[in-house]
Order: C-alpha cells, then sequence, then structure tokens
C-alpha cells in the first residue's frame, strides 16, 4: 500500500519555504524545532528525496523541494475549503474573515466599512492584512486569506473576482499650478512629466502611468513616495503632481491650504475597486454579503 504524505508534514514544508529558517518556521507552526525537523525528514522518507539542504548557517530549498511546497500550498488551501464545506450549516459572516487590503484603498475605505460591519454582524471576527497586491494575491491563493480588496486592472488569473465599484483618479498640485488652473483638466504630455509616482508594487503606479501614457521609469528626477500620504506631502512641497484616487480625495487626504485636487476630463482615468477569491472558496455568502455591505459604504 502507498504510503501518503500527511496534511501536517506538507504544513512544517510550507512554513520552511516561507522562513528559510527552521527556529522561525517551528515557531509560526507552534510545535518544536525537533518535531518540525522530524516530520520534514518522514516527508522525504515518503517522497524517496531531498527537499531541503541545510547547514549550520544556511537553509535552502531543492529545486524539487520548491516544486512540492507550491503544491503543498495549493492542496492545503483547498483543504481549509473542505473543511468549511464541512461547516456549511454555520451562520454566513460569523467566525474569522481573514481579508487582505491594498494601501491605497485600506485608510480610505475600511473605517466606515468596519463600522458598519460591526453593526450588522456582530459575531464576526476580522483578521485584516494591508499588504502590496502581489503578497495578498499570494496569501489569497496558498489559504492564508478568505478575500483580498484590490484595484484593477491586475492580472488575477484562477482567481473569482467580483468588482465592486469605479474609483476615480484625480490630479493634486500645488495651488496657484498654472497647469490647475481649469476646473477639469486634460492630461497632456507636459503634465505626465511632472507625474510623482509610487513605488515599484504599488498597482496605483501602474495606473497612473497607463492614464498619462508615460514610460515606467521613475519620476520627477528619481523621486517615488511609499505611500499616498507621501505623495501628498512631496507635492506640497513643490516636488511635483500627483494622480491619487477619489476616495483619497473625499477622505480628506489633500485638505491642505497650500493644495488643490481637479477632476480630469473625459475618459477620465479609473481603476475599479474588487473583492478577489479562490475559486474552491466556499465562502461565496460571505463574498456576496460583503460585497453589499461595501459597495453600500461606496454609496
Amino acid at each position: 500500500m502507498t504510503v501518503l504524505t500527511s496534511l501536517r508534514q506538507l504544513h512544517y514544508l510550507v512554513a520552511i519555504s516561507e522562513h528559510l529558517n527552521f527556529t522561525r518556521a517551528a515557531q509560526s507552526c507552534f510545535v518544536g524545532q525537533s518535531t518540525l525537523s522530524a516530520g520534514l525528514k518522514e516527508l522525504e522518507d515518503v517522497l524517496g528525496t531531498r527537499l531541503v539542504e541545510r547547514d549550520r548557517q544556511t537553509v535552502l530549498m531543492t529545486p524539487i523541494g520548491l516544486e512540492v511546497a507550491k503544491r503543498a500550498r495549493a492542496i492545503l488551501a483547498a483543504t481549509q475549503d473542505l473543511m468549511e464545506t464541512a461547516a456549511g450549516s454555520r451562520t454566513p459572516m460569523t467566525g474569522l474573515l481573514r481579508l487582505g487590503v491594498i494601501p491605497t484603498i485600506a485608510p480610505f475605505l475600511l473605517p466606515p466599512a468596519l463600522r458598519l460591519l460591526r453593526e450588522r454582524y456582530p459575531a464576526l471576527r476580522l483578521a485584516l492584512r494591508e499588504d502590496l497586491t502581489a503578497e495578498l494575491l499570494a496569501r489569497l491563493e496558498d489559504g492564508r486569506l478568505d478575500f483580498a480588496l484590490i484595484a484593477l486592472p491586475y492580472a488575477t488569473p484562477g482567481l473569482l473576482v467580483e468588482p465592486l465599484f469605479d474609483d476615480e483618479l484625480w490630479l493634486v498640485g500645488r495651488k496657484g499650478d498654472p497647469q490647475l488652473k481649469r476646473r477639469t483638466v486634460t492630461l497632456t504630455s507636459a503634465l505626465a512629466e511632472r507625474l510623482l509616482l509610487l513605488e515599484e508594487g504599488h498597482c496605483l503606479r501602474e495606473h497612473a502611468l497607463y492614464a498619462c501614457g508615460a514610460p515606467a521609469h521613475p519620476s520627477a528626477e528619481g523621486m517615488e513616495a511609499t505611500s499616498l500620504l507621501t505623495l501628498v506631502q512631496m507635492v506640497e512641497s513643490g516636488l511635483g503632481i500627483g494622480l491619487i484616487p477619489k476616495m483619497a480625495v473625499n477622505s480628506g487626504l489633500t485638505q491642505s491650504p497650500g493644495l488643490v485636487t481637479r477632476p480630469i476630463a473625459k475618459p477620465s482615468p479609473r481603476r475599479t475597486i474588487a473583492l478577489a477569491a479562490r475559486r474552491s472558496t466556499t465562502r461565496l455568502s460571505d463574498l456576496r454579503a460583503l460585497t453589499d455591505e461595501i459597495r453600500r459604504v461606496a454609496g
């Protein structure tokens, strides 16, 4: 009879591949290092191959170890969905729900959304993670998140994506800027040359570049912002202009006597706020409920 690997062994391997450190991997699994090492050895014996190389200083994944860890993540995520299917009698929007949100959405949409969710679903416990889109989708695919609140366009192959609403992009600049005198501004190459960008990894950076037809290189003499707040501060310092989401304008991020915001002439650039989930998710009722509540908050 063929001996099969256990989910616990796969969990240990995934932890080792993420931390490349046996002590930290064991801590993340809430076991002792000797237990983790024994579990890895059992997995390697069952598969008949080395998955991890290690000495006193370094821990490295072998090529087959990387492939097995990748597949293990998918197996563990599917198992989590299976467990939730078995518990299908539970009331929607109760218990723990793990939600990821990108930084250019979280400060502006989450506060009112969380207030509404607490009122309507008192039995719901939200575990929130703010991170860049690529990291959130990786966590979603391997089961560490249930849903991710992201901005489109962004490649989401193999995921279930529910568009929620459109969010226009507005220009922000210093008060008195001659290129921002009109109530509605047309994007020009001259404006694009002054555009300040978020650093690599932020999808809003790509949305801004696409809107302006600008090449993908650092703007304003190589200066890039780590957050929207930093971007607005750079604009207020006279370093350039910014393209920011309308939800950030509405939240008061640009409320400074030294700044002015302007909508862009049609067809105005915009991003689409969306909820992403695994196609295998069993939490479709939660997805629908969360979609409704976020749309209600967005108005």
